[in-house]
């Protein structure tokens, strides 16, 4: 079997739009939408919006490839580096430092041309305190560059990348075509989805080339619309890995691309659906935050505040008399206590009965 750099016509990607063209008019409604609800926001809520959005996409990009950060690390980096956070935050992790500094990197310079230096620094910062890696070069070792699984204990070579050799003048191609799509790509999410096959199928790096194919896949997204999108990629496709990469798999064995650009783009709106029910939700926790701050206690409120980090999806299985003890230090009858007032004030509702009763936000 050839792959799509194995063919004479790499890298001319072919595709129709006249079945996507539906798709493609409604991620420019769905992004306005997305855009206006943030204008809508009090300011102060639309940087916590960014932020939040950042450290959703910092931590999913990660876990699509089995790497599962320090969420308090990746928030306090996040907000130091929008300077949200006065004084800094001490960050510790550095594997969770190196995702937020990723995400900062392509929204600060979202609208610069791409470089083989940018994509260098960028490895650079992803990869710090990464062991028996090679940082901030392209691959050179001789073996190939294989995607594998395993099937019933055998490996199954899914995709084979070019060999080491010719990487570089691959990703000379690969970064001219990028900066020249930008003046001749006309719909965002096209190039977008092509930027992130090219660089995908090249694999330049030992390490790392999901992550930083899916922060050039929003770069492309952010020229294209001439403003920086409040979405998350990774959540979308970590919502559904399997599809992801069996869309790419078949993308990778031939240089006509419609089935991919359709995936791609249906991805796309999933993100911005996503992403309006996060800002619906700081809205919410907004009012929330307002009507009954100050009814609460210190302890109440932060058992409050935990759950509502959890985003839309909720703080997982709700919350108990257990969770709550080891929140806030407190004896079981005062956690109980404390849990039946908060549910006598309409801040929260019960779930279940008995020693299964727990207890979620309403919202």
């Amino acid at each position: 079997m050839k792959y799509n750099w194995q063919l004479p016509d790499w890298p001319g990607f072919r595709y129709e739009l006249a079945e996507i063209e539906g798709s493609l008019l409604d991620f420019v409604d769905r992004a306005g939408l997305v855009s206006g609800s943030v204008q809508a926001l009090p300011e102060s809520e639309q940087n916590n919006a960014i932020a939040d959005q950042m450290i959703v996409e910092a931590l999913k990009t990660s876990e699509i490839e089995g790497e599962v950060l320090s969420r308090p690390d990746v928030a306090s980096s996040i907000r130091n580096g929008l300077g949200l956070n006065s004084p800094h935050h001490p960050v510790r992790d550095r594997a969770s430092a190196g995702a937020a500094e990723l995400m900062l990197a392509v929204r600060s310079n979202w609208g610069g041309d791409l470089s083989d230096a940018v994509l260098l620094d960028w490895h650079r910062a992803l990869m710090q305190g990464a062991n028996n890696v090679t940082v901030g070069k392209w691959r050179s070792h001789v073996e190939p560059m294989q995607v594998v699984e395993l099937t019933l204990g055998e490996p199954n070579v899914l995709y084979e990348a070019p060999p080491s050799a010719i990487v570089p003048a691959e990703m000379k191609g690969f970064v001219e075509w990028f900066n020249a799509s930008r003046g001749q790509i006309r719909h965002a999410p096209i190039r977008a989805g092509l930027a992130h096959l090219y660089f995908e199928s090249v694999h330049p790096f030992e390490d790392g080339n999901g992550r930083i194919g899916r922060a050039l896949a929003e770069k492309a997204l952010f020229q294209g619309m001439g403003r920086p999108l409040l979405l998350s990629l990774s959540q979308a496709i970590e919502a559904d890995k399997s599809s992801y990469y069996a869309s790419l798999q078949r993308a990778q064995c031939s240089n006509e691309v419609t089935d991919w650009l359709r995936y791609f783009v249906k991805m796309l709106l999933r993100a911005l659906d996503d992403a309006q029910s996060r800002i619906e939700f700081v809205l919410k926790k907004t009012a929330f935050f307002d009507r009954y701050r100050e009814a609460l206690s210190e302890r109440q409120l932060k058992v409050v505040r935990r759950m509502l980090d959890a985003g839309p999806s909720g703080f997982e299985g709700g919350v108990n008399a257990s969770k709550y003890q080891r929140l806030t230090g407190v004896s079981k009858p005062t956690a109980t206590r404390d849990l039946q007032e908060l549910m006598q004030q309409g801040v929260l509702s019960s779930i279940g009965g008995g020693r299964s009763t727990r207890y979620e936000l309403n919202l």
